[in-house]
């Protein structure tokens, strides 16, 4: 049981138990009917068997009894059936006689109730039938857990054993840059400052608001080192430092800014960033000049579609996210509550 639920898929598993109906009723049939009949009535069988199972637990059930439709659905089950039973019992009656009969086989009324209450048990065992299949999918997504579970543990341990390393030789390399190299010895402390965060902060569900200026200001003072000119950056803060948000929102849109706002080869790159708390809200808002590059998205692009996806997801729709284009400038604003 343990390999059929943890290796073979539902789907392989209601194969395997249809072939071993097929088989019980064909070697039933066999001694007294022969190899064809046996065959034939096997199939016709199963099949009807597999619509009235099927057609009770994939359809009528969900669509009806699931819904509160409780009369609905008791009306077209007992018609459903009423019909496949009389349906199967015909056509088993009809290639009986034109195939294999020696003397035609008449339909009487005490077949018919037999037609009919064939249907009904198999209606029954379709319950059954719908209750094995949660088991086996519950089973299997419990295994799946588990497993995940576990390789979320070993990459866990691998991951707070790799940053380590990291972290300390960077703090070597900072040390050693500080007597030859100050300004570069600060880069190097802004970068280890980044990994950190990532590592440490942004798996939370909630980061400080300080720390997450301070990631902001480390990503700018990275990327400011790539630019030959310098940058007019204005970026207010009127916020309490220890509210608390959801990790990464606002790096979207700085990270928009260095991609698409800034000029290597003009000394007039101008970037406003705002960050203000107002009743009960915080209202982040940036503006750059757009330029242009060849083979890039636009600042409308993925990254503003994947943070729209994830405020749905933590505020549903008490929040705002807006981008507006007008000529050479890209503002991008965003509305969140706090706590």
């Amino acid at each position: 049981m343990k390999f059929i639920g943890s290796q073979a898929t539902l789907k392989q598993l209601q194969w395997l138990i249809w072939v071993a109906v097929f088989l019980i009723i064909f070697f039933s049939y066999l001694p007294e009917d022969g190899f064809y009949q046996a065959g034939t009535f096997s199939l016709l069988n199963v099949s009807f068997y597999a619509v009235v199972i099927y057609g009770n637990i994939k359809f009528l059930f969900p669509k009806f009894y699931e819904t509160g439709k409780k009369v609905q659905y008791a009306i077209f089950a007992f018609i459903f059936v009423v019909s496949a039973g009389l349906s199967r019992g015909y056509l088993l009656t009809y290639i009986y006689n034109k195939y294999f009969a020696l003397k035609p086989e008449l339909i009487t009324k005490s077949s018919i109730l037999n037609f009919m209450i064939a249907g009904f048990l198999t209606y029954l065992l379709s319950f059954i039938f719908r209750i094995a299949i949660a088991y086996f999918t519950l089973k299997q997504q419990s295994e799946k857990i588990l497993a995940q579970k576990s390789q979320a543990e070993l990459n866990l341990l691998k991951s707070q054993v790799q940053p380590h390393f990291l972290f300390n030789t960077l703090n070597n390399i900072y040390y050693e840059a500080y007597r030859e190299a100050p300004r570069t010895a600060k880069l190097i402390e802004r970068l280890s400052d980044i990994m950190r965060y990532f590592v440490d902060e942004s798996p939370k569900e909630e980061v400080s608001l300080a720390t997450e200026v301070q990631f902001l200001e480390n990503y700018i003072a990275l990327e400011k080192i790539r630019i030959r000119h310098e940058i007019e950056l204005n970026f207010i803060k009127d916020c309490n430092a220890e509210l608390r948000i959801a990790p990464m929102l606002l790096m979207t849109f700085v990270e928009n800014i260095f991609k698409h706002g800034i000029d290597k080869s003009s000394d007039k790159n101008k970037i406003d960033i705002s960050l203000v708390q107002q009743d009960g809200y915080l209202l982040f808002e940036t503006r750059n000049m757009v330029h242009d590059k060849p083979g890039t998205n636009g600042p409308s692009g993925f990254g503003i579609e994947n943070l729209r996806k994830r405020l749905t997801l933590l505020y549903g729709l008490n929040f705002e996210l807006s981008i507006n284009n007008p000529g050479n400038y890209f503002t991008a604003f965003l509305k969140v509550p706090i706590a």
